[in-house]
């Protein structure tokens, strides 16, 4: 197994977002610590030709996983706010796919191929293995990994660049178990 990026990949970024770092709505314990790590793969990406995309979480005001609406989160990455933005120091390249999730206020998307069109996407660009990183590990990443495989791309995992919720203790360590039973690689 080649563990570097090359023709007929791409680079899955997922939610990078302000308010999934320290000082956010719903901060990830050090997840501001994935940017450097991404920023190093973002590189290579575009070294290798390698298309990147970016993964959002563009909810509404009135989304139903916020706990006023009877969800189980703070409000985070509203639409039109700070916190919805990808982080400023994630040096994502100009041309870079991005994908918004969770727009319907009535709709959980975790999966960045949650109706969003992204697998369509990958095969129209001849992708066929995709690595992920971004954040939260047990959360977004976990179900995007776990839909990539379902959707037939072969899956390299990121671990360096990716952090846990961790809500419940050891959530990043069974996701990590789920993950590599379904077929996706840890790297």
């Amino acid at each position: 197994m080649k563990e570097r990026l090359e023709p007929g990949d791409a680079l899955l970024l997922v939610d990078v977002q302000n308010d999934f770092c320290p000082g956010g709505a719903l901060p990830v314990p050090s997840g501001d610590e994935v940017v450097p790590v991404l920023n190093r793969w973002i590189q290579e990406a575009k070294a290798e030709g390698v298309p990147v995309v970016a993964s959002r979480d563009r909810h509404p005001p009135d989304h139903r996983s916020f706990r006023p609406n009877g969800g189980i989160w703070p409000a985070h990455c509203v639409r039109g706010t700070e916190g919805a933005e990808i982080r400023s120091d994630l040096a994502l390249p100009e041309e870079a796919i991005l994908v918004d999730k969770g727009k319907r206020a009535k709709e959980e998307n975790y999966s960045a191929f949650d109706g969003t069109g992204l697998a369509a996407k990958l095969r129209k660009a001849d992708v066929r293995r995709v690595w992920v990183g971004g954040l939260a590990l047990d959360y977004c990443v976990r179900a995007t990994v776990l839909d990539a495989l379902e959707a037939g791309f072969e899956i390299f995992l990121i671990r360096e660049g990716t952090r846990p919720v961790d809500a419940n203790p050891g959530d990043g360590e069974r996701a990590l178990e789920e993950m590599r039973r379904a077929g996706a690689k840890i790297v």
